[in-house]
């Protein structure tokens, strides 16, 4: 499995947790020394446009909050689409609804944000086949919404506190802190294993294939 933007590995490790072989492809120097740190163990630090991947050659791909970070979002999911195999899938998730903007968004560098029925068609333009697609994190968008979303719009500034605490979520988070997660996702991850969708959400989550030749 191809990790995009992968980070510090932490889709990666749960993706060697389940058996898979993960390559996690990052530009980022920091993350990628956290990703081996973790043991994983195929790293590629670079950017996927400066790897020339062949067509029809990746079994799978993810990528986890990248897309939202690259202004030709649609460039990107072609050229995923181009060099996936026939039947191959890809896996995505991106922040939701741009009425939940901030500075949290700014500072990230994010380009925006989406809602399921716009990513969908547009991951149907790039040619995929979505399989599956849903809001995820329903607990989150009233927390978010006042703590973040509210102060920005009444013109909060933010603070160098707020500046290093990004950094640290962006770059491997505490244990506590995906214990927490992990339990609160639970209820989530049942109704996504039946293929149930949820309406609302501070993410949108996507499994899409890539069509076999006919």
């Amino acid at each position: 499995i191809l990790d995009i933007g992968g980070g510090g590995g932490f889709v990666s490790t749960a993706f060697l947790a389940a058996g898979y072989t993960p390559i996690l492809v990052e530009p980022g120097l920091a993350a990628v020394l956290h990703a081996k740190s973790r043991g994983i163990e195929h790293l590629i630090c670079a950017t996927m446009q400066d790897i020339a991947i062949p067509d029809d050659s990746v079994a799978a791909a993810g990528a986890f909050d990248v897309i939202e970070h690259i202004e030709d979002d649609f460039g990107v999911l072609r050229d995923i689409h181009r060099f996936l195999r026939p039947g191959g899938r890809l896996y995505l998730t991106v922040p939701a609804f741009q009425w939940l903007w901030s500075d949290e968004d700014l500072l990230a560098g994010h380009f925006r944000r989406y809602t399921v029925d716009g990513l969908g068609q547009k991951l149907q333009d790039a040619g995929f086949d979505v399989t599956y697609i849903s809001y995820l994190f329903r607990f989150l968008p009233l927390p978010l919404f006042l703590l973040r979303t509210l102060p920005y719009r009444l013109g909060r500034r933010r603070q160098a506190y707020d500046v290093a605490v990004h950094a640290r979520e962006h770059t491997g988070g505490s244990n506590w802190t995906a214990r927490m997660f992990e339990a609160m996702l639970a209820p989530e991850i049942a109704r996504i294993r039946k293929r149930r969708r949820m309406r609302i959400g501070t993410s949108c989550v996507v499994c899409a294939t890539k069509p076999a030749r006919r």
